[in-house]
């Protein structure tokens, strides 16, 4: 049986992976365990040790911490907006818009902000 905060944990590691770009190879090569362990921490199905934890957050380039952000808020399945998905960062979709969006630059970033911003604003 997973754990909601495991689960919740390797969302965050599945995510941050993905928006950089890195493989579950890539990642497991850095950390120095097979991809299938990946894998199982990114569905919850292992638990990550704190030490294996900290060697995720160093390849991944955030701080430990970055992986349980917003874990009451999905414990208590709150979200921001009724509109808003509760679990936006696993929907695949969000996740290709916010690394299309970076992909972007700077100042035309800044202009698609601001005509998003509009656009929903008239929805």
């Amino acid at each position: 049986m997973t754990h909601p905060v495991d689960v919740h944990v390797g969302k965050r590691v599945r995510h941050r992976r993905w928006l950089i770009g890195m493989t579950q190879q890539q990642l497991a090569e850095q950390v120095g365990i097979k991809f299938q362990q990946i894998q199982k921490y990114e569905t919850g199905a292992n638990r990550v040790s704190a030490s294996r934890l900290w060697d995720i957050a160093e390849a991944l380039d955030v701080p430990v911490s970055f992986f349980f952000e917003g874990l009451d808020d999905a414990q208590r399945g709150n979200s921001e907006k009724a509109s808003v998905p509760a679990d936006l960062m696993g929907d695949k979709e969000a996740l290709d818009l916010v690394r299309s969006y970076y992909a972007i630059p700077e100042n035309q970033r800044r202009r698609l902000f601001e005509l998003a911003r509009v656009l929903s604003d008239v929805a």
